[in-house]
């Protein structure tokens, strides 16, 4: 496992608010980071200390095994970043700002001509090219921003909200070309949109009031719900008393309690001990009562109901 990026031990104070508080995380090459984190909670500034528009108050962050805080523009040159709102030059056209980049980062001739058809294939933008970009869209505006930051494909991409503002089917490209370029890249997304950690991410993180209060893959986090691996049942009422009492006798069912009622049915919801698997040992005790179930469901556990749990609704920060 390639490491890409680590930070250690990050600290940021804006007066007396502590943005971030020890900050210790690693992003290997082929991991999509999930950030996640309720507004305040830290998310933009661990960003902008990561690619180096932010000096830390203590700690440190290294990219590709180099240090920002001693060598940023060699940093710098490993980092495409999308930052929040994604400021552009309103007046230039997408086609020029796009060259504009490729002439910054060192690129001319053919070289910046196939770095900047490359950007613009994979981010859809060959229809606004010779468009200014202050009337753009919002969504084709962070289009623009996206492409600038994978524009020199670097080693290690920073995205924060690169979905905000695009339309269902523009947001399964992004993430579809997110999860290509993870192959090669270490890729790190601040995000609030929870359903975007399933959908493009292989491990999220959640920080509240500066500090990682959980760590794991979306599967690790919804199991910390004590309904992943629940089974719902739904039966007709008259069958209900009889099957709750059964399925309480299953060495693997922690609990049965109904959860609702509605056109002469009943909703049974089966807790499993320790979060383990019960969906063969309930289906297995339904068949040999012969009992007729109308629909039968595993829960998985939310993202949203671990988020509010493990998170604080108000965590008095400045920053998203």
């Amino acid at each position: 496992m390639t490491l890409l990026v680590r930070t250690e031990d990050l600290h940021k104070r804006f007066g007396p608010n502590k943005a971030v508080d020890g900050i210790s995380l690693t992003v290997a090459k082929g991991e999509v980071l999930g950030f996640l984190g309720p507004n305040g909670a830290g998310k933009s500034t661990t960003m902008k200390m990561i690619t180096g528009f932010l000096e830390p108050d203590a700690g440190r962050v290294s990219v590709c095994g180099i240090d920002v805080g001693e060598k940023p523009l060699q940093a710098k040159a490993r980092i495409g970043y999308l930052p929040e709102g994604a400021p552009l030059y309103g007046d230039m056209t997408t086609g020029d700002f796009l060259d504009f980049i490729a002439a910054i980062r060192g690129f001319d001739g053919k070289e910046r001509e196939k770095r900047i058809d490359t950007a613009v294939e994979d981010t859809k933008l060959a229809p606004v090219m010779d468009q200014t970009i202050e009337t753009l869209s919002k969504g084709y505006k962070r289009r623009v921003g996206l492409a600038q930051a994978i524009l020199h494909d670097p080693d290690v991409l920073i995205l924060d909200e690169p979905t905000d503002g695009l339309d269902p089917n523009q947001k399964h490209h992004v993430r579809e070309l997110i999860r290509t370029m993870a192959e090669k890249k270490a890729i790190i997304i601040s995000t609030h949109i929870l359903e975007e950690v399933e959908a493009a991410c292989t491990r999220a993180v959640v920080i509240d009031r500066g500090r990682i209060v959980a760590d794991g893959t979306a599967e690790e986090l919804q199991r910390q719900v004590p309904y992943h691996n629940a089974i719902l049942i739904s039966v007709a009422a008259d069958a209900a008393q009889r099957l709750q009492q059964d399925l309480g006798k299953i060495g693997t069912v922690a609990k049965v309690e109904p959860v609702g009622k509605a056109n002469g049915s009943v909703r049974l919801r089966a807790y499993p001990a320790n979060g383990q698997a019960i969906a063969a040992d309930v289906a297995e005790l339904i068949k040999k009562r012969r009992i007729p179930v109308q629909e039968m469901i595993v829960e998985r556990g939310r993202l949203d109901d671990v988020f509010r749990r493990i998170t604080t609704p108000d965590t008095g920060g400045s920053d998203a």
